[in-house]
């Protein structure tokens, strides 16, 4: 049961291991794009590739959808960002239960953005966690857990890919181990828990008066989605790839930064400045900074509101 990019790998792996697929549930195909057309969920279209039994219902609420999940008579049900809760009558039907990849060290960042929280968190480590699921969102108790270094440069985009490759290798030490009776699940400890919330378009928006690390942290956590911004002369500049840098004066005032060859222009944040590195005006494509200053000569010394 899985829907986005992040579940492909795993779904790969399993259709070449010795496990028998019995069938995929995926969320339903929506309209995607400036045309609307009706796209493919990634999941799918892997399963389709592989002619694997392919289920899209737009609830799991009823019992006719229970009912064919028990018809596959699954052993075990595998879950990889699916996009929806199983109701209890679900967990109840595979007999070794159904297990979830989670793209964090339990109990840290329970919720539906791990990824980015932990880049928001400024987390050293972050991984992944197979885990039994229970009527509780990712409370469940953990089979394995392995974990990764987070890099200065990692943005929520390239942490995406790594985890996600991650995770579908540890499913599969993790499958022959659980089905073969060798691994005790541990219970998480729910006093070191945490959570993070689903991210919208306005968690975007820059407030200048927040740290330059934290603003740094900011701008890679959302990305690629969604973005983050602020405007300028009335049109939203995207702040693509930046820098935290020593230095105070006036809250989103640009500055000149000519000491910093990767970022040469910087803003004024509540603590520091956030050195540009690349940048993307709104009608116009990714740039350098320098670039961007270079055709936008009264960027320098502008205000930026928030």
């Amino acid at each position: 049961m899985g829907t986005p990019e992040f579940a492909v790998p795993a779904l790969d792996a399993l259709v070449h291991s010795v496990h028998q697929i019995v069938g995929v549930f995926v969320q339903p195909d929506e309209p995607a794009g400036r045309g609307r057309g009706v796209v493919s969920p990634p999941v799918k279209k892997l399963a389709l590739q592989h002619r694997l039994t392919i289920h899209q219902p737009p609830s799991l609420r009823g019992s006719c959808e229970l009912e064919r999940l028990a018809s596959l008579k699954p052993d075990v049900v595998v879950i990889a960002a699916y996009g929806k809760m199983l109701p209890e009558s679900f967990l109840r039907v595979p007999p070794f239960g159904c297990l979830n990849i989670h793209a964090s060290l339990l109990p840290r960042h329970r919720g539906p953005s791990p990824i980015a929280a932990a880049i928001l968190a400024g987390d050293e480590v972050t991984g992944v966690t197979i885990m039994m699921v229970t009527k509780v969102m990712d409370t469940g108790p953990i089979l394995t857990q392995r974990q990764i270094p987070v890099l200065p440069h990692d943005t929520t985009g390239s942490l995406f890919r790594k985890l996600s490759g991650l995770g579908a290798e540890l499913l599969m030490e993790t499958l022959p181990q659980w089905l073969g009776g060798k691994l005790v699940p541990q219970p998480q400890d729910n006093d070191k828990a945490t959570y993070c919330k689903m991210i919208s378009k306005e968690d975007g928006l820059i407030d200048w008066r927040r740290s330059a690390v934290e603003l740094w942290r900011m701008v890679r956590a959302f990305h690629p989605w969604p973005g983050s911004y602020t405007t300028w002369q009335g049109r939203t500049l995207k702040i693509i790839e930046a820098v935290p840098l020593p230095g105070q004066g006036m809250v989103g005032r640009v500055l000149a930064t000519s000491d910093e060859p990767e970022a040469p222009v910087g803003v004024h944040t509540g603590n520091g400045v956030l050195g540009l590195v690349r940048v993307q005006l709104e009608g116009k494509r990714v740039m350098g900074a320098a670039e961007f200053i270079r055709g936008q000569r009264d960027f320098v010394g502008a205000q930026l509101p928030g």
